[in-house]
Formats: C-alpha cells, sequence, structure tokens
C-alpha cells in the first residue's frame, strides 16, 4: 500500500509540474512516506530526517515533508523531534499536496504546516470519513514499479481494530471505491500494456460496493476485470479469515486470469492470543477455512502472517502457532516479532511483557519450520514447465549492469507467486515465458527457457 501510495504521489507532483531528480542535493522538494506498523521504520524515518538537517542549513528554501501513516499518527511530534520539517500530511490528504506544497513554498516565513484527517475515536463516522480523501490519480507507466504490472487500491482504511494494530487509527474507516471506478482504471492500465494488477485492501475480501443497487462483494469485482482485454492475471492482498467467502474461492477457481494465491493472515495459532489479538476467530475456524480452500482449490498457493511475543504469549501458545504452521503448510509465512505500537488498544491495556530475547528466538525457531516447509513445497516443481512473468533483470544482473539484448539473468513470477530466475535475453520483459525448472530453493526456482 505505502508503494502504491509513493506512485500515486509521485504522478499527481508531476502532473502539478514537477519532475523528479535523482538525490535530494538536486532536489527542492523532499518527502517520506511513511509506515507506522513497527516501531523500526519510524526509527528510520527520524534517523533520515536528522541526515537532512546540514542540508536544510545550506538550502533553507528546501522543502521537507513527512506523508502517510507516520504523519498521521505521530502529528506536531514530528516537528518537535525534527524542527526542520516544513510539513506533515497523513494518508487522508495526499490528494491535496500540490496545492498544500504551492502555500508552503509561497510563504516568506513558514510555519509548519499540518495536515492530517480527523481522529476517528472523537469525531462521528461520516466526518471522519469525508475526511479521508479519495487520492487515485491516473499513473503513467514510467512512474510505476513496473510498465507491466499495477496496484490498484480497491478500498481504504480498515474496521477490525486488532488490539496490536494502528492502522485502523491512522488509515481510517474502512471505505470501498466503486466497482465501475476500478474496472475504469484497470481497463486503462491494461490498455497501457499492463499484464498483471494486484487489487489491495487492508482487508480486501471484505470488499462491498452498494453503489448499482444491489452489493457487489470481491468475487463480483473479479468476474467483471477477468473479461478486460489485455489483462492476463489479477492478484489480491490482504485477505481476512472471516471474509474468506465459497462465493470468493469459486471465483478463483473458475476464472483462469486470477491467480491462485491467497495470503490469509493467522497471527497466532493459540486461541488465548487470538481473543487477546481482538482478531475475531477461533483456530478451530481457520483451520476450517484452509480445509475449505483445499476443498475448493486444490493446488493454492496459501500464505501467513505470524506475530510471535505478543503480550502474554507463553510456550505453549508459542508452540501452537508452531502446531499450525506445521500442519497449514504455507507456501511461506511472514513472521515478525511484536512492536507495541502507541495509541493501541494492546498498548494502553495489556503489557509488553515477553522479553526481546525470548521474541527472537520465537521468531528464529518457527521462520526455520516455514523454511522447511516452503523447501518441501517446491521440491516437486523441479522438471516441471511453468509460466513466468518476466519482470526484468535480477539483482545480480543490475549489478553486473548488462545491456542490449545479450542473455542476462532474468527474474519473474509464476501465478501461484514463486519466483523464478533464468537466463535470457532482456527483450523478454513483460512478457509470459514457459520456464523448465531445474532446481529449487526454499524462496527461489532457478530453471531455463
Amino acid at each position: 500500500m505505502n508503494v502504491l501510495d509513493s506512485e500515486l504521489i509521485a504522478s499527481s507532483l508531476v502532473q502539478a509540474g514537477y519532475e523528479l531528480v535523482d538525490s535530494p542535493r538536486d532536489a527542492d522538494t523532499i518527502l517520506y512516506n511513511t509506515c507506522s506498523v513497527r516501531q523500526h521504520a519510524e526509527d528510520k524515518i527520524y534517523s533520515a530526517l536528522g541526515r537532512l538537517r546540514p542540508l536544510k542549513e545550506r538550502k533553507p528554501q528546501t522543502i521537507i515533508g513527512v506523508l502517510g501513516c507516520m504523519a498521521q499518527k505521530d502529528q506536531e511530534l514530528i516537528f518537535r523531534r525534527a524542527g526542520h520539517v516544513d510539513l506533515v500530511v497523513g494518508p487522508g490528504q495526499l490528494s491535496r499536496l500540490p496545492e498544500i506544497l504551492e502555500e508552503v513554498a509561497s510563504q516568506r516565513h513558514r510555519e509548519p504546516r499540518l495536515e492530517v484527517s480527523l481522529d476517528r475515536m472523537k469525531e462521528r463516522r461520516s466526518l471522519v470519513e469525508e475526511s479521508f480523501t479519495k487520492f487515485d490519480p491516473p499513473r503513467p507507466s514510467e512512474l510505476r514499479s513496473s510498465p507491466f504490472q499495477a496496484m490498484v487500491r480497491i478500498m481504504f482504511g480498515c474496521d477490525k481494530f486488532c488490539t496490536y494494530c494502528i492502522v485502523p487509527k491512522v488509515r481510517g474507516p474502512e471505505q470501498s471505491r466503486p466497482a465501475a471506478e476500478i474496472v475504469d482504471e484497470v481497463r486503462r492500465l491494461a490498455a497501457d500494456g499492463c499484464l498483471e494488477v494486484t487489487l489491495l485492501g487492508q482487508t480486501v475480501n471484505s470488499y462491498e460496493d452498494p453503489s448499482e443497487g444491489r452489493t457487489l462483494r470481491l468475487s463480483d469485482l473479479l468476474a467483471r476485470l477477468h473479461d478486460i482485454d489485455g489483462l492476463r492475471r489479477i492478484k489480491f492482498v490482504t485477505n481476512y479469515p472471516r471474509h474468506m467467502t465459497d462465493d470468493l474461492l469459486q471465483a478463483v477457481r473458475d476464472l483462469p486470469k486470477v491467480s491462485p494465491y491467497l495470503h490469509v493472515p493467522a497471527q497466532s495459532g493459540s486461541n488465548e492470543q487470538l481473543k487477546r489479538m481482538k482478531r475475531g476467530y477461533t483456530v478451530e475456524y481457520y483451520r476450517e477455512m484452509i480445509e475449505r480452500i483445499r476443498s475448493i482449490l486444490p493446488g493454492a498457493a496459501i500464505t501467513s502472517d505470524f506475530i510471535v511475543g505478543f503480550c502474554g504469549e507463553t510456550e505453549e501458545d508459542f508452540q501452537q502457532s508452531v502446531d499450525l504452521v506445521r500442519w497449514a503448510r504455507f507456501k511461506n509465512s511472514f513472521i515478525f516479532k511484536y512492536s507495541e505500537r502507541p495509541g493501541t488498544k494492546a498498548a494502553g491495556t495489556l503489557p509488553d511483557d515477553v522479553p526481546d530475547e525470548v521474541k527472537r528466538q520465537r521468531n528464529n525457531e518457527l521462520l526455520a519450520v516455514q523454511n522447511a516447509i516452503s523447501l518441501e513445497d517446491t521440491l516437486p516443481l523441479a522438471g516441471q514447465d511453468i509460466e513466468v512473468l518476466v519482470e526484468g533483470p535480477s539483482k545480480a544482473a543490475k549489478k553486473r549492469a548488462s545491456v542490449g539484448d545479450e542473455a542476462v539473468q532474468l527474474v519473474g513470477r509464476s501465478v501461484r507467486d514463486h519466483i523464478v530466475v533464468f537466463d535470457g535475453p532482456q527483450v523478454l520483459v513483460g512478457q509470459i515465458m514457459p520456464v523448465r525448472i531445474e532446481k529449487v530453493d526454499a524462496f527461489t526456482l532457478f530453471g531455463r527457457l
């Protein structure tokens, strides 16, 4: 979501007459788009802002801004910690960024400029929703991460209020975009050469659009997008377990362009922990959901998220998470040590009482279990032919700075989101090609055209 927001910010500013430069030294405006999910991300931003202080002293007219979730969360605190910052703009105000920058630049004596949305804990929902303005400007291919792939926001915000999570506070109430608007955006992207779109939402499978007289769900939206000429693949993230309905799974099964790849965070395998996290389901429910996925979509790639060391987690709680990973056999899992976020329910009511050393130990243990399963998942793919959307030169090839049509190491992804590396001419970038898999590891498939 933050990558998408950065693309949208760049597009809106280019449309307003700005141009991107390669170095802060060459810029008259420097903007950080920020995340607040974990403390480490915020620490990095404050360090980066500190490194800009000498530049600001040399070029005082340079505009320095902090955007996104951290801006909505910390607000005036950013000015107190980094006095050389000129503006702080939350994710619900990004549509106004060009005009805000113009106003800041025109001031002879600048005052810190704060533009954030209303606090949803203090105002009526309707007013808070209005304060999170729509922000989905057109993006030319050169301003996207890839001209052949695009992320498309289908909803904004979250209403789940998991006790560890700051997102409902910084991204506001859950709001779905009209289906017709999304279809128009994807149609434009496909006409511009985009082959793959990834639909984004904090809980993407809770998408609902009542604007056409009946409630359209994600399965209905997938069916409409499937008919767009030129589009080859459709993915969607992130899913909430309680909204993994049969109609959605059947749509994934029946629509060839929709990737059989489902990211459904569990967060814990312990009912006690799930209750403390206010996740809204039990381990038994989650297991039943996995069984339904396997029944309707045999061979689907299922991935998950886990938090280790959350408040009150015992060794028994943790081992229940290990058991769930072993049973579910996820393609992979993203595993995080719990990071207390000020402003969340957990920060105010639940002590962060698991020592960091124990968090690290549990993180490493669960990661080792998952990595072993991931390797077992990829081993049967050796010898198979897999269609790969070629994304570009691999990191190793970029370091060698190969040019022209000579064979280089390329990287792409399969329909089940496996990373595939193989040698080939760069002219293949942006095409879907068959690759014979010759060897594998837990994370990557290696093959040849």
